[in-house]
């Protein structure tokens, strides 16, 4: 089946947004994974009684458990930033590949027609 420049050029384009919403699910899901993991961190630095210790550099400093609690929020509530930010770009890149897949779909019908 030969297509039109035009479909060729949006099915590519359909291809490079599937890529692209790939990678932001790889994202998040990284992102979430870090957010659970200091969900974790947080639960078990309620449930210590001993002076908490941080890793910084590849050595562990002794740190308050506030301090660390504090850091510890601060990262967590970047990280649910960075997942609301990903998850209304993979909204959008969903909502422009439906576009262009409906748009392929009618120009692959009336390319069908012609024959």
């Amino acid at each position: 089946m030969n297509l039109s420049e035009e479909t060729e050029k949006n099915i590519s384009q359909l291809q490079l947004f599937e890529q692209n919403l790939q990678n932001l699910i790889s994202q998040r899901q990284n992102f979430q994974m870090q957010e659970l993991e200091i969900d974790h961190a947080l639960e078990a630095l309620q449930s210590t009684k001993d002076a908490p210790f941080k890793i910084v550099g590849g050595i562990m400093i002794a740190t308050t458990k506030e301090e660390l609690q504090k850091e510890l929020n601060s990262k967590k509530e970047l990280l649910s930033m960075r997942i609301r930010s990903i998850e209304l770009q993979e909204q959008n890149l969903k909502q422009k590949a439906e576009s262009l897949q409906q748009i392929i779909v009618k120009d692959l019908q009336k390319e069908e027609g012609k024959k």
